[in-house]
């Protein structure tokens, strides 16, 4: 019989469910709160979702149900075994919504287990960036920095050393202002929006107006990654973004691990 195992997440948003729409059902949307997306907007359109600049790291697939404003369906194409991934939209009031994900395909074994595990914590992770962008940037796009590097040691080593390294507090309050002080990070400042036992969700300022997240994920019994996620929006984002990017992951190399890890959360 097949495996049923599956993710099922929700969060309310704000926005109609058309607004809503485009940010999980148009390449520019997703890309401003998950990973670069391209995708033809109908049923059957072709998805490529990019977790990293080699060739290795797009993960093509199908747009299996096209139900605008109500339901998309991404899947990796005709026949093909694999993850597929629905998002249902339901209006909640006049202008709020619920988005429900539900994310199906895992297989059995301990490395699904693995897998499924990484993969209810990292949809939890840009289910918060989707109600943020929806929030405070409807209707305008980022542009993403997402450098991660894995190395051994428990989570709560991995978050001493990460924010240590950052100078930034390990548990900082909602509402506080946070900056990056080491003098060898790129610049980086906000407002505590979330703040969990491993990730720091921000209110970006500097280097420009986004969002951003420092996590520690777990991807095993004895390895963990440390991610710094930045979505930035405005005029200045994509030069930002170009400059900055390769200096993060530099310096998340040489600080806390030394080998780049694709995500599969999509």
């Amino acid at each position: 019989m097949p495996n049923k195992r599956s993710i099922e997440l929700e969060v309310e948003v704000a926005g109609t469910p058309e607004k809503v729409w485009r940010a999980v059902a148009t390449g520019p949307g997703i890309s401003s709160w998950y990973v670069p997306h391209t995708l033809e907007e109908r049923s059957g359109g072709s998805a490529i979702a990019s977790f990293g600049p080699g060739p290795e790291m797009q993960i093509s697939g199908r747009v299996a149900v096209w139900d605008p404003p109500r339901r998309i369906c991404f899947d990796g194409g005709e026949g093909v075994d694999g993850l597929a991934f629905e998002w249902i939209i339901k209006p909640a009031d006049e202008n709020r919504c619920k988005v429900l994900l539900v994310n199906t395909g895992f297989g059995e074994g301990e490395e699904w287990d693995t897998q499924y595990d990484a993969m209810v914590e990292g949809w939890g992770l840009f289910l918060s960036n989707l109600r943020l962008h929806l929030k405070y940037f409807e209707g305008q796009t980022a542009v993403s920095i997402l450098p991660t590097v894995t190395g051994a040691g428990s989570r709560d080593e991995r978050w001493a050393e990460l924010t240590t390294a950052l100078s930034i507090p390990s548990a900082p309050s909602i509402g506080e202002r946070i900056e990056a002080n080491s003098p060898d990070t790129p610049p980086l400042a906000g407002t505590v929006v979330e703040a969990g036992l491993h990730r720091i969700a921000l209110l970006l300022d500097k280097p420009a107006p986004g969002t951003g997240f420092v996590a520690v994920e777990s991807f095993g019994e004895h390895t963990n990654g440390a991610s710094m996620w930045l979505y930035l929006y405005g005029s200045d984002g994509a030069e930002v973004a170009e400059r900055d990017g390769p200096l993060w992951q530099d310096w998340l190399t040489n600080s806390l691990g030394t080998q780049r890890t694709a995500k599969s959360k999509g």
